[in-house]
């Protein structure tokens, strides 16, 4: 439904937990989760602390909403993405191509989810809140489902499962996307996704 045709009262009330959101993220991202209190983040997105309090019990819950709003903006994008093409392999380009772009545009929310993650690569689900974990899932259920589809249409070769190979791909994207994020200068993130591609699609061992 378009936001524009809600009653005002109910647009309000989604532009007020939308700044809540995005300062929260804001403070969060300078000074990590631990080190923020909902009465700062009331301040920054100029509420009082109540108002913070009528959309969410704590700032735990704070962060859960955070974090699955971005989950779902991201798998919304995905979505998009595959269905632009009918094509198997120009599927994955646009999977790949996406997935970079959404975690160039969404870098504050990734640097935190991944220091709130302990460090561990968010293509693990070790950690993860069931729900996100779900999310997951279903993205690599979609990746798989395109390699299902290329293999019963003779795009690819039958060497493994398409699920394996929706996870390997996945780990493959995601490692780029840290190397980018630890030495940018030094390991850029591929502009051509046929780069990160090829890797699955020429293999590796000379026939």
């Amino acid at each position: 439904m378009d936001i524009n045709q809600l009653p005002r009262r109910e647009r309000e009330k989604r532009r007020q937990r939308q700044e809540i959101l995005a300062a929260a993220l804001d403070l969060f991202a300078d000074k990590g989760f631990h080190n923020v209190s909902m009465h700062q983040i009331a301040e920054r997105a100029e509420y009082a602390v109540g108002t913070l309090y009528k959309f969410f019990q704590n700032k735990e819950e704070l962060y859960k909403a955070l974090v699955l709003e971005h989950c779902d903006q991201f798998d919304d994008a995905i979505v998009r993405a595959l269905a632009d093409s009918r094509d198997e392999v120009e599927q994955l380009r646009r999977y790949v191509q996406t997935k970079g772009q959404l975690f160039r545009a969404h870098l504050p929310f990734i640097r935190l989810y991944l220091a709130e993650s302990r460090g561990v690569s968010f293509t693990i689900k070790a950690g993860m809140d069931e729900e996100v974990g779900k999310r997951y899932d279903a993205l690599l259920d979609r990746l798989a489902a395109v390699f299902a589809s290329g293999i019963e249409r003779h795009r690819f070769r039958d060497i493994a499962e398409p699920y394996h190979l929706a996870v390997a791909l996945d780990s493959a994207v995601n490692a780029f996307h840290l190397l980018w994020l630890d030495a940018p200068e030094r390991h850029p993130y591929p502009e051509d996704p046929d780069a990160i591609l090829d890797i699955f699609f020429k293999g590796l061992v000379n026939a």
